[in-house]
Parts: C-alpha cells; sequence; structure tokens
C-alpha cells in the first residue's frame, strides 16, 4: 500500500510494547506512526518484516533519542548517514530529534539542558547546518523539558527561536514540554507559546507526565495527558492552524483503546478547528 509523503492529522508513537497489537488492528484513528531511528537501523527478520508492514501503511516520522546537538563531541556522521539511508528505505521524510545534548566521553542516558548563552547558539547552529546538509533536509527539533538552566544568559524562548531563525531547522513543538517547563521555572506558557515562530512548525507532541509537587512536573510519558495540556493543544491551534499531532507514550502502557481513545481526542480537537487545517507537506 503507497501512501502520501506528507503527514496530517493524528499519530501515535511506535513502541515494541504495542507493536503487534497495532499490527493485527490497524486502527484507523491513527493517521501517521512514529519510531526512533536508532531502533531500527540493521533490524531484519520477523521483526523487520513487521516494521517494514507498518511503514507500508502508515506515513512515518523518525524521532531520534542520541544525535546529541548540543553536545561536546563531534556530530556522529555514521549515525546521520544511518537515519537517512532508513528515511529512504522507508519512505520517511522527516527526522526529529531533542534540542539538547546526550553524549560526553559516552552516552549519558538522558536529555541535558544546553546553556542558554549567544555561544551556545552559534556552535548549535554549526551542528545542526552539517546534519541538515548531510539529510539533503531541514532537521526538526522539539523543544525539550530541562530542570536546571546552567549559565543561563537569556530566556528559554530566546534561544530556541535564535535557535531556528539562525540555523534553518524546523520544529517539532511538544505542549507537554511547554507545560512542565513553564510550571518549573515560573513562566507563563501561553505567553510562551505566542513567541514561538508558527510558521517552522512542522509536527507536535502531545504527552503525560506526573506531578512531583504543585511546582514540580516531571516529563515522564507514563501517563494519560492532563487536562492542562489539552488546553494548551486548544491554544496552539488557535494561534498557529492545525499541525500534525501525535501521543507520546513511553512506558505504563493502557490497553490499546485507551491510547487510541486519546488520539482520538486529538483528532476531536483538530477537527474543531477544520477549516485552518493544512497537511504538513514534505
Amino acid at each position: 500500500m503507497t501512501h502520501s509523503k506528507a503527514i496530517q492529522g493524528s499519530g501515535l508513537g511506535l513502541r515494541r510494547d504495542i507493536m503487534s497489537q497495532l499490527a493485527s488492528s490497524l486502527p484507523n484513528t491513527v493517521d501517521f506512526m512514529e519510531v526512533a531511528p536508532e531502533n531500527w537501523i540493521n533490524i531484519g527478520g520477523s521483526l523487520g518484516r513487521d516494521f517494514r508492514a507498518l511503514t507500508e501503511r502508515y506515513p512515518f516520522v523518525f524521532h531520534g533519542l542520541s544525535l546529541s546537538i548540543g553536545g561536546p563531541e563531534p556530530i556522529d556522521v555514521e549515525l546521520v548517514n544511518n537515519i537517512k539511508s532508513l528515511m529512504q528505505q522507508h519512505n520517511v521524510t522527516i527526522y526529529s530529534e531533542h534540542l539538547t545534548y546526550c553524549s560526553d566521553g559516552g552516552h549519558l542516558y538522558d536529555l541535558m539542558p544546553i546553556p542558554f548563552t549567544e555561544e551556545a547558539i552559534n556552535y548549535v547552529v554549526k551542528r545542526i547546518q552539517q546534519v541538515q546538509d548531510i539529510l539533503e533536509a531541514p532537521l526538526v527539533l522539539e523543544n525539550a523539558s530541562y530542570y536546571a538552566a546552567p549559565a543561563q544568559e537569556m530566556t528559554e524562548i530566546e534561544f530556541v527561536n535564535q535557535v531556528v531563525a539562525n540555523s534553518g531547522c524546523e520544529l517539532l513543538l511538544d505542549v507537554n514540554n511547554i507545560y512542565v517547563n513553564a510550571i518549573n521555572h515560573g513562566y507563563d506558557p501561553l505567553e510562551f507559546l505566542r513567541q514561538l515562530p508558527g510558521e517552522r512548525i512542522r509536527y507536535c507532541h502531545i504527552a503525560g507526565h506526573y506531578d512531583e509537587a504543585d511546582d514540580l512536573k516531571v516529563d515522564t510519558h507514563g501517563s494519560n495527558v492532563k487536562a492542562e495540556v489539552w488546553e494548551l493543544l486548544h491554544e496552539a491551534y488557535q494561534l498557529f492552524g492545525v499541525f500534525p499531532t501525535l501521543l507520546e507514550r513511553d512506558f505504563n502502557f493502557p490497553e490499546l483503546s485507551e491510547l487510541l481513545q486519546e488520539v482520538a481526542m486529538v483528532k476531536s480537537i483538530q477537527n474543531k478547528f477544520a477549516q485552518r487545517t493544512q497537511p504538513v507537506a514534505s
């Protein structure tokens, strides 16, 4: 089965925990899917065939975990080339990553905050452009959750906007991360949202978080989406029009039917703004 390269509508992150259920039911509430490409490079056998069957059925995007765009070590060119090859094999046109770093003499197994400084902007922009030259396409970067802001010289929104403007990359808007960061760092999530470059949004993530305390939220992707985050998605569509939006769930999986209810909620909200819906071209 062939499909358009464009993604639109409501998506679901594909995890191996739910792969067999998805393969057997092929839900039509899901318009596109997302995987970490690192988990699928050189994967063959029955798992590789199952993955191929899904990429032939649904448009996919890749959301990487280990590029370390802000890291101190050189860009892993072999990794980027392998991801580019995997994109070509599965007709994937979007590769997104996190505006963070995750390596320093080895993998840190966490997404660390890049200092909000002019020096960091210049450094990251050069690395983004190196990746984009290899991909021959824009890199899509996610506004990340963070719990400390070392050596901060500017606000998060100033940092994100300058990186996007200076590098030519695109934005993966994560509304849950905006909400989590706003609570943890004491800013207005709607004001942050309003200042983003809406024309650079390629697609969106929505996810659940853990309420550690009134003033401490943890971005877990392990629970249902909170009402405040759904409201922020409404506001984003109100500001920028409808864009493709994907539900992330990384662990503590409920029944597939419950996940699909949240995907259906995305679609329901999108339908309220249907007059503004524009498919995202590749």
